[in-house]
């Protein structure tokens, strides 16, 4: 498939494409005219690398876990070094749930200040005064 179909289909840019072809991501038969083919493969593996690309990882570490992720083999080196950004990752998500409940609460106190007809801007207003700032 050329470059604009896998694009279409993984709705990643053409740029991108050739930015992860730059990078050692992905590859391309060429034609006698220069255009670039994919494999029908081609389309999991960009999918593959956008996951990856969500959870933090650079397109350097990414290039060095994509030969395993793919083919499920993989040096002891390289399982250590997906464990560590499988610990990363798990960080990652440690911290979004640890920044949501705390969004969670502002909601919260926000929703029963409403309720209550007290805005936060009231009510650090009066905590101001109380302190006799």
């Amino acid at each position: 498939m050329r470059v604009g179909e896998l694009a279409g289909r993984t709705g990643v840019s053409v740029r991108a494409l050739r930015y992860y072809e730059e990078q050692n991501l992905l590859s391309a038969e060429r034609s006698p005219s220069g255009q670039r083919h994919y494999p029908e493969s081609a389309v999991d593996r960009v999918q593959l690398i956008q996951q990856l690309y969500a959870a933090g990882l650079s397109s350097k570490t990414i290039a060095e876990l994509l030969p395993c992720v793919i083919d499920g083999r993989a040096t002891p080196a390289l399982l250590e070094r997906l464990a560590t950004e499988r610990g990363h990752v798990d960080q990652r998500i440690t911290d979004l749930l640890h920044a949501r409940d705390r969004l969670d609460s502002v909601i919260t106190a926000a929703t029963s200040n409403m309720l209550t007809g007290m805005s936060c801007r009231r009510k650090s207003e009066s905590t101001s005064s109380a302190d006799g700032r």
